[in-house]
């Protein structure tokens, strides 16, 4: 999920100006989405976004729009065809600790949880990783209550992760600690 790239043509699609929104909503917020900074950074004028969007609120959902469709089809459905259950969580869990720009547009949509147009999105979101990693641990043979309880450690683990590193600003980790605690998380959460 690329957002960080300028496009070189000067008319601009509705996946650019989305994209554009989902890189300006990791970087400074939703709060800070606007037609106007959006167009200077994309060096074009406001004209371009009305060609696509009426207002900035339309803009705002198909940009989440296109994160929501992005973790289904790029990581869960990916990872569902997997054929075993014990090597689908581990690359499960590998595949998102990778998943830079997802993971900030994520913690900049957990600062803006009032907003009315971020909460069903977040929802949504949140039941379909809470079904997925559900299901997920019962196929990988734990019983269906501890398979619930497993998925909502592991949810409430990249969550608060998550917020420790984006939200809350403790210091970065470096390249290996990293790849060591994406270790120690599946040794920890995916049984035996």
């Amino acid at each position: 999920m690329n957002v960080s790239s300028k496009p070189e043509r000067t008319r601009l699609s509705a996946e650019d100006w989305e994209l554009a929104a989902l890189h300006l909503i990791a970087e400074q917020g939703v709060g800070a989405l606007a037609v106007e900074a959006l167009a200077r950074q994309l060096g074009v004028t406001k004209g371009s976004f009305y060609w696509h969007f009426r207002t900035r609120e339309a803009l705002l959902n198909a940009a989440l729009e296109r994160w929501e469709q992005y973790g289904e089809r790029e990581i869960i459905s990916q990872i569902e065809q997997i054929a075993d259950p014990r090597k689908r969580l581990p690359e499960l869990f590998r595949r998102v600790a990778h998943e830079l720009q997802p993971h900030r547009v994520y913690a900049s949509l957990l600062k803006a949880l009032d907003h009315p147009q971020v909460v069903p999105v977040m929802a949504r979101v949140s039941q379909r990783r809470m079904e997925f990693l559900t299901t997920a641990y019962r196929e990988a043979g734990l019983p269906p209550p501890q398979a619930l309880n497993r998925a909502r450690l592991t949810y409430a683990a990249y969550v608060g992760f998550l917020q420790l590193n984006f939200t809350l600003g403790l210091p970065r980790i470096n390249h290996e600690e990293f790849e060591a605690y994406v270790e120690h998380m599946i040794a920890t959460l995916i049984p035996a």
